[in-house]
């Protein structure tokens, strides 16, 4: 294992470099190199490694959903509260619907089971989204109409309701779904939970750091811990039917300590950064090491003309989102190409239904559909996803600071 992470360090962060200097998104080399190395290529990553890739992938997440949250300031979420709350469901709704109205004419599947992939596919990748909008936060970019923010918001939520639909159509499937309307309803139960169970633990946090005033380096590795902690205690509820939102609290958890201290937010969320360099590397080359080029490509181009289906669908979800808001129409096309990324829940879930079906004795026929086209999407839309989003950011956004309290904050950090 050890050799593996050595490898993936090295190649990474030449990768990385590699990307960066043809202007393209260093995360690409990266989801490459995971591709190329990985067990369904040249397999060439230790069993042990892969063992501990979901691991490693979550302890990544954690870290950038940190960042977000340390970056999520209050006064932008005000300004752009209604429309994340549009784009968090609106976009995932209408892809995901769309995916399951015309499966059938695309692929060997019925409604149910298209309703089950379209809302794997649904969920936006905050692996490639995330990590982007936070460099545009940090460079100022689009920060007048808090433009990455928004983005930011509101993917985190739509990953929450896109995997809660895909529970439901999977328990319908295999006749396991309990009430449906108890189901949809812990929804809202789950991020309210989620986002409650951060601010409080923020609130302690915040106590325990000034009463023992530890290092910053020591304040990152508590909340890193503590967050690790919130998603194994989602688990532990997930099994006795109670729904939570592990890393919407972890969002949660640096949104409120950045409203309260700000400078201790910001010595934290530095060291984060620092530590953001590693698990990158460990987040996107696993993420890559999950794709199966071949069965991706099984689909061939029904496969992919659904999938471009929903994203079209999903397009117009966050055009409707926008209708009324302060954005132009360039700047409303780059939150447009900001939720075509998917990388992270198709490489998590996409075998779901697979095992299911097989652990019901069903036909695991449409399970290994299902898994194709998941594969397909991450192949497909990471790398135009996030070549989108690097292209049209950096025409569209401007850089400009909110206030002039945001330009003191800069400079001091």
């Amino acid at each position: 294992m050890a050799v593996s992470i050595a490898e993936m360090i090295l190649l990474g962060l030449l990768a990385d470099w590699v990307f960066r200097k043809l202007r393209m998104p260093g995360l690409l080399g990266m989801l490459l190199l995971g591709v190329l190395f990985g067990p369904f290529v040249l397999d060439k990553m230790e069993p042990g490694f892969l063992a501990a890739s979901y691991d490693l992938r979550i302890i990544a997440l954690i870290i950038i959903l940190l960042r977000a949250g340390f970056e999520l300031s209050r006064e932008v979420l005000n300004r752009v509260g209604l429309q994340a709350l549009l784009m968090s469901f609106i976009p995932g709704l209408m892809e995901g619907g769309a995916i399951a109205l015309i499966g059938p004419k695309f692929l060997p599947l019925t409604h149910l089971e298209s309703a089950m992939l379209g809302f794997i596919i649904a969920a936006v990748s905050p692996a490639v989204v995330v990590p982007m909008m936070i460099g545009f936060i940090e460079k100022r970019m689009g920060a007048k109409k808090g433009i990455p923010t928004m983005i930011l918001a509101a993917a985190s939520l739509d990953d929450v309701i896109a995997i809660v639909i895909f529970s439901v159509f999977l328990g319908l499937y295999t006749g396991t779904s309990e009430n449906v309307l108890m189901k949809f309803a812990g929804i809202p139960v789950s991020i309210i939970a989620g986002i409650a169970a951060g601010l409080v633990i923020g609130f302690l946090l915040i106590r325990l750091f000034e009463k023992f005033n530890p290092r910053a380096t020591k304040r990152a590795m508590i909340v890193i811990g503590v967050s690790i902690l919130l998603v194994r205690f989602q688990v532990m509820l997930e099994n006795r039917g109670i729904p939570f939102a592990a890393l919407l609290a972890v969002m949660a958890t640096g949104f409120i300590i950045l409203e309260k201290r700000e400078k201790m937010a910001h010595e934290i969320s530095s060291k984060l950064g620092k530590l953001w360099v590693f698990a990158s590397i460990m987040l996107f080359t696993l993420v890559g090491a999950q794709v199966d080029i071949q069965l991706a490509f099984k689909t061939g181009l029904a496969g992919l003309g659904l999938i471009i289906c929903g994203l079209i669908a999903r397009s117009a979800g966050v055009l409707i989102s926008l209708i009324k808001s302060p954005l132009n129409w360039p700047e409303r096309f780059f939150a447009v190409v900001s939720y075509w990324p998917k990388a992270t829940v198709q490489a998590a879930m996409g075998a779901v239904p697979l095992m299911a079906m097989q652990a019901a004795g069903m036909d695991p026929a449409p399970g290994n559909v299902i898994l194709a086209v998941a594969v397909m999407s991450i192949v497909f839309t990471a790398p135009l996803g996030a070549f989108a989003i690097k292209l049209v950011g950096g025409k569209v956004l401007k850089e400009e600071a909110e206030s002039p309290a945001f330009d003191a904050l800069a400079e001091s950090r």
